[in-house]
């Protein structure tokens, strides 16, 4: 499997570097900064840096006012937490007004998985990307994790970063290309097309490994910006392979997987699967929940048999 990291990890070695290049940046915690690891940004910057306890509401809200003195925000707190308890003035203040400020939620899906439903965060991403004028990223690794800080500190406007808490495979080099709105294409296939968005990228690619012992060429694509999602290599995919299947640690409803089929249903009609929540996950091993709720390297391959039946059934 190679190095392991954890997302969160390269998330606060970036924004602390980002912190040292750039004297705008600020950070905002909601007392989890050992959690986010928003801390290392703290520590270096104390001045810079302002932990406003549980209040999640008022942390975005103060963000806002910081954006508007000229200041670039770095929120950061449990993802299920900041878009539920803050979603008043995400949408009302932050992104009604295109504010600079970039929302960054950890412990994503069901990576904070011993704290049970009630910490796993499954629809943030269906709320963030129904605002207008607010992008939204999820990564795949420490690499593009770092890459990501730095361009969403260059990109001007709402930005919701998308960060999990467990160890994932590094799967780039520190010289990737990232930009947002680009989705990358990690492996060549035109059997079948499994489009993936953060650290299920790695399930996503041995996946792939499994259909090809058995004579199936999957592509692999990391779909690392949720909104706005790249529509063109969404397209060649569909007409190249003429059956899709999504990989999200979310819910089906909402996020890559839906925004991928209103590109399909609209432009390119095939054959889709999506991976995905359709229930709360209950508390125990990642690795464990992982498995059961259909994420497993298996369980995708399983999906990518199924869409390439259903496109057989429809050109017979």
């Amino acid at each position: 499997m190679g190095e392991m990291t954890a997302v969160r990890d390269a998330y606060g070695a970036a924004l602390k570097e980002l912190g040292e290049q750039d004297l705008r940046i600020v950070g905002l915690e909601a007392d989890v900064a050992s959690s986010t690891k928003g801390g290392i940004f703290g520590n270096a910057f104390p001045e810079r840096y302002f932990n406003v306890g549980i209040s999640e509401l008022n942390m975005v809200s103060m963000a806002a006012g910081l954006a508007r003195t000229g200041f670039i925000p770095f929120v950061n707190t449990f993802a299920v937490f900041l878009t539920a308890r803050g979603a008043d003035p995400i949408q009302s203040l932050i992104a009604y007004d295109k504010l600079n400020v970039k929302l960054c939620g950890a412990y994503c899906g069901l990576s904070d998985s011993y704290d049970g439903a009630s910490h796993q965060a499954i629809t943030d991403m269906a709320f963030v990307r129904s605002i207008p004028n607010m992008t939204v990223i999820s990564t795949a690794d420490g690499p593009e994790t770092r890459k990501a800080v730095f361009a969403i500190a260059e990109h001007q406007g709402p930005v919701y970063l998308r960060l999990s808490r467990a160890p994932a495979p590094v799967f780039y080099g520190d010289d990737m290309r990232f930009e947002i709105g680009k989705g990358i294409r990690v492996r060549e296939g035109s059997d079948v097309a499994i489009i993936t968005t953060g650290t299920l990228l790695h399930n996503a690619i041995q996946a792939a490994a499994i259909l090809e012992a058995e004579g199936v060429r999957a592509a692999v694509v990391d779909m690392h910006t949720v909104k706005p999602i790249d529509q063109n290599l969404i397209l060649e995919c569909a007409e190249q392979t003429g059956a899709i299947v999504t990989v999200e640690e979310h819910s089906i409803y909402g996020g890559l997987g839906s925004a991928v089929a209103e590109v399909l249903a609209e432009r390119c009609p095939v054959p889709m699967e999506r991976v995905g929540a359709v229930d709360f996950a209950e508390s125990g091993d990642y690795g464990q929940l992982m498995e059961k709720y259909g994420y497993g390297p298996e369980s995708i391959a399983l999906r990518c048999r199924a869409v390439m039946g259903r496109r057989q059934d429809n050109e017979t």
